[in-house]
Order: C-alpha cells, then sequence, then structure tokens
C-alpha cells in the first residue's frame, strides 16, 4: 500500500468523495484504485473554513508507476508491533505487577500475550463496583480510601474524558495500545482520529474487557490488594507483600502505582529504593458553557453534526517565570470530585463518550517547583499537595463541597456570594468563596495574569460567570523513582512505570512505558 497525505474534503463534502479525490490525485484511473483506509484525520479550522484532512493508506494496481509520477509518496510503512525477546534467566516465582492502571493493564496484557502468565494486584476494586463507590462519593459525600477516583481497575484515567492523545514518538507501541483499546470494544476511529478520546463510559467498558483477557491468557488478578512490603535480599527483590498478611515469593515487580499511592511511596522510601523530588502543577478547573466554546473555535459551524463538541488548548509565561496552561480540557464533561484520602479535597474533569453535558472544562495549573516544597525530603511535594487539599477541605466548610468562585470576582479579588449563569458541575457540592483560601499566593497570582491574556486567544474566556472550582492537585507525580536504562530501579528486579513513577503523562504514554517494562522483563527472564 502507499501513504497518500493531504487529500482534503470541506466540512460540506461527505467521506463518499475520498475514492474520486484519490484518483485524481494519483492521476490514475477508476480500475487502478483497489482499495483505501483511512491513517489519519485531522481538522483544519484555521481560517474560517472547515477541512478535514485525510493522510490514507491506498491499495492500487501498480505501486511502482504511482510513485514515479508521484515522487513524495511513500509505500506504507510497517507498524506492526513485534516483540520475541526471550531472555534465559530463571523467574522466581512470576512477574508481579503492583497496580491495574494502564501502565499495570499493558505490562501484564503483553506478558501474558507472551506467556508468562503475571500476578497484577490492584488496591482498588473491580470497575463495576468501584463505579458504585464513586458514585457514591458523588451523590453523598461518602468517600471510600481505597476505592475511588484515584484507586482501582483502570486507574485514574477510568474517570477522565478518556484522551488518547500523547506528545511521544512512539508510533509502534502508541498504535499497540489503540489496536489493544479496540480489540476491547472501543470503536476504531481511535486508531485515525488526530485528537482520540472514548470518554469515562467506554473506558469502563475497555478496562473490563482487557481484565478478562488477561485471565484467559493465564494472567491472575488479586483486586483489594495493596502491596504493603517488599522484601529485599543482597539488593534485589525476592518477594512482596500484600495486605500485611500474604507473601508471595518474585524476584520480578514492576511497581505501575499511580501517581496518588503515597502510603506505598512512603513504604518504598523506606526500603531505600530511590526517590527523587519531581516539578508538577496546581490549580483550579475552569468551566464555560460548551455552546460558547464551540462558537468561539467553530464560528457559523458549531453545532455541526460532524464537529462534536470542541475543545481549546491555551499557555501563558507568567512575569514571575511561573507558566500556566490548561491541562485535561473536557468539551462537553463534569468537574468531579477525586479525593482519595479524608479530609481533602480535589477536582478533575471527566466527559463521556458524547461529550453532551452543558458545560466545557479544563484544568487550569500553573507550575510547582521542587524549590516551593522548602525541604530536601524525597516525599515534600506529596506534603505540599496535601496542604493545599487540606485547605480546600477548609474552605468548603470542612467538607467534600469544593470551594469555588466566579471568573469576574476572582479577577476583583472579592469573594464570590451565588452562581452566575454558568453552573457549577461538581458534585456534591460547592462552596461559593475566595480561592485565594486554597491557593499558593504565586499560584493565584499567576491565575489571574493568565486568565486575561487568554482571553485575547479564546475571546470571552474571562467571562464573568465562568466558574472555577479548586484545588487540582493531581495532575502529574509529585515524585520520580529513578531508573535505570533497563527500566530497573536501584534494587533490581523492580521496574517502576508509568505516571505514578513520574515517566508518564496520560493514558497511552503510561500504557506504552507498560509496554516497554514488560520488553525488558521478557528480555532478561524466560517464561515458566
Amino acid at each position: 500500500m502507499l501513504r497518500i497525505p493531504e487529500i482534503k474534503l470541506s466540512i460540506e463534502e461527505d467521506m463518499d468523495l475520498l475514492p474520486k479525490k484519490i484518483i485524481k490525485k494519483l492521476h490514475i484511473k477508476d480500475n487502478e484504485l483497489l482499495s483505501y483506509e483511512i491513517y489519519k484525520e485531522s481538522i483544519d479550522a484555521r481560517k474560517g473554513e472547515i477541512q478535514f484532512i485525510y493522510t490514507l493508506d491506498v491499495a492500487v494496481a501498480d505501486e511502482e508507476i504511482v510513485m514515479q509520477k508521484n515522487p513524495h509518496i511513500i509505500k506504507t510503512p510497517d507498524e506492526e508491533y513485534i516483540c520475541a525477546a526471550k531472555g534465559k534467566e530463571k523467574i522466581k516465582g512470576r512477574p508481579v505487577i503492583a497496580g491495574f492502571g494502564p501502565s499495570g493493564m499493558m505490562a501484564a496484557l503483553l506478558l501474558c500475550e507472551m506467556g508468562y502468565k503475571p500476578l497484577v494486584i490492584e488496591r482498588g476494586k473491580p470497575v463495576e463496583e468501584r463505579i458504585k463507590d464513586v458514585e457514591r462519593f458523588w451523590s453523598e459525600g461518602k468517600l471510600d480510601s481505597e476505592s475511588n477516583v484515584q484507586y482501582g481497575e483502570g486507574g485514574a484515567g477510568t474517570f477522565s474524558d478518556g484522551k488518547l492523545t500523547t506528545r511521544i514518538k512512539d508510533t509502534v507501541r502508541c498504535r499497540k495500545v489503540l489496536e489493544a483499546f479496540i480489540d476491547a470494544g472501543a470503536p476504531e476511529e481511535i486508531m485515525y482520529k488526530q485528537k482520540p478520546h472514548i470518554g469515562t463510559d467506554i473506558l469502563q467498558k475497555v478496562v473490563k474487557s482487557i481484565r478478562s483477557k488477561i485471565l484467559d491468557l493465564g494472567g491472575e488478578i488479586y483486586f483489594n490488594s495493596k502491596l504493603t512490603d517488599i522484601i529485599i535480599d543482597d539488593n534485589q527483590i525476592s518477594a512482596v507483600e500484600i495486605n500485611n498478611d500474604e507473601t508471595v515469593a518474585s524476584n520480578c515487580l514492576v511497581l505501575a502505582l499511580g501517581h496518588s499511592a503515597r502510603d506505598t511511596f512512603e513504604k518504598l522510601y523506606e526500603k531505600n529504593i530511590k526517590i527523587e523530588q519531581k516539578a508538577f502543577s496546581i490549580g483550579v478547573r475552569i468551566e464555560h458553557p460548551q455552546s460558547f466554546i464551540d462558537k468561539v473555535q467553530y464560528g457559523s459551524y458549531a453545532g455541526h453534526p460532524r464537529l462534536g463538541a470542541s475543545d481549546y488548548k491555551l499557555v501563558h509565561h507568567c512575569k514571575n517565570g511561573r507558566g500556566v496552561y490548561s491541562f485535561c480540557m473536557c468539551p462537553g464533561g463534569l468537574v468531579v470530585a477525586s479525593a482519595s484520602e479524608k479530609n481533602g479535597v480535589v477536582t478533575n474533569g471527566m466527559s463521556y463518550y458524547k461529550r453532551d453535558e452543558e458545560n466545557a472544562n479544563s484544568a487550569l495549573l500553573v507550575d510547582v517547583k521542587p524549590s516551593d516544597f522548602n525541604s530536601d525530603h524525597p516525599l515534600a511535594g506529596i506534603e505540599f499537595q496535601r496542604y493545599w487539599e487540606k485547605r480546600a477541605w477548609e474552605s468548603g466548610n470542612s467538607s467534600y463541597y469544593a470551594p469555588a468562585q466566579k471568573v469576574g470576582d476572582f479577577l476583583m479579588g472579592i469573594p464570590s456570594t451565588k452562581e452566575g449563569s454558568v453552573k457549577a458541575t461538581y458534585k456534591p457540592g460547592v462552596v461559593w468563596t475566595d480561592l485565594r483560601s486554597c491557593l499558593p499566593e504565586f499560584a493565584a497570582d499567576a491565575l489571574k495574569e493568565a486568565i486575561p491574556d487568554m482571553a485575547k486567544k479564546i475571546k470571552g474566556f474571562d467571562m464573568e460567570d465562568a466558574v472555577m472550582t479548586a484545588v487540582e492537585t493531581r495532575s502529574s507525580s509529585p515524585i520520580r523513582i529513578t531508573r535505570d536504562g533497563s527500566m530497573e530501579s536501584n534494587i533490581l528486579g523492580i521496574f517502576p512505570v508509568g505516571e505514578g513513577a513520574g515517566y508518564a503523562g496520560g493514558i497511552i504514554s503510561a500504557a506504552v512505558d507498560g509496554i516497554k517494562a514488560a520488553e525488558m522483563i521478557a528480555a532478561r527472564f524466560s517464561p515458566k
């Protein structure tokens, strides 16, 4: 097949016109086009006219003649994922994977496909039980500290927009992840959409399907099973302890913990596993009417059935050296309660696949540097997060109600006292206040400078009644578990991966990191 770039359709042109466009571009006859499939689809709305731009993989009768006529066209690269590495070292017991988010899930799946039959331990519950606990928290304010938005099957991404975009340039492994998701029930469009997402509703089904495949291939999954200790002999792992009462022998442990496993990070520190401080971010969720965002981004085409809900991406560099940026934008979504510890408020964003809720929301985050921690302790960033989550709890009347403020009031420096035209979506509810009570001064100052500047890029972004809800602290891990070129920590046999270990920033990059760890294990150990 040949890879053909830059095939364009206007928003009013039907996709049935693609064959004619291909034939015209390649200067071939109708019967010389055998088949085609979409490799990438993107939207160009920069000039007021909206176009869909396609990269296609095309089968033609004579590739050589077509390539002679079109020197810029190449043969479709081979992007099939292959991992045939089989190590020779004997594995003690079987690989253990701590955590069943994207990185742990893909590490487990790949190891199963190569015959290793790993054991997965997940502190939270299966997704169908976890959903009930999360919904009880949102409706009644009753937090289960072991089953919540952060802990449980699928990881924190299970309650998100289900974004499958990434900045990493690892096409083959990224496609391996997408193929696994499609096999598990995700729509095929995620393979070619410019900004693919599956929403929290489809992601929950995908997670369950991948779990079933792992079990069918001989893997085993323990839910409600926390990693409570690691037994180390001569600088090498020899066993893990689960729930303080069960010991499992293994000299191979994948740490796929997620960014909120604070008690486990503390145990790792006690075991002299090397951990470093890492920068992260703090901020708020900001909500606007989705119809407003659509109108700004798409103009007269807002609401067109081929477009769906629009998104945005904004960055501002402050005079004080801080960066402010939008993150995890959720078109047609909800702001959700995401605490995992008692007496702390944490916000995040979530969308369903259809993205048809009334509001758009995004994190609006400010850089946090290790120098802000006022401590050299490797876990100081965790305490920084806890402090501001507790302040948010107190600002929300010492409850899981989140502190909120209208943008107009925030910019004027006065507390909000009631809701405006934009309805806050956070459950169990919000308390109208002044967000400076639960944000570091540098973060509040940076947001106050950034929002008017962002309004120059999205006119009306600083609308008076837009809602800001605090506090968002869990966009990334505050620590990094160091590892070498073989992805091992300073303790042999321990492989830190994913967001919690400080090596990923989203579903796809975390999943790819899990794949890489499985490859390293396969290159070293032989399967039984």
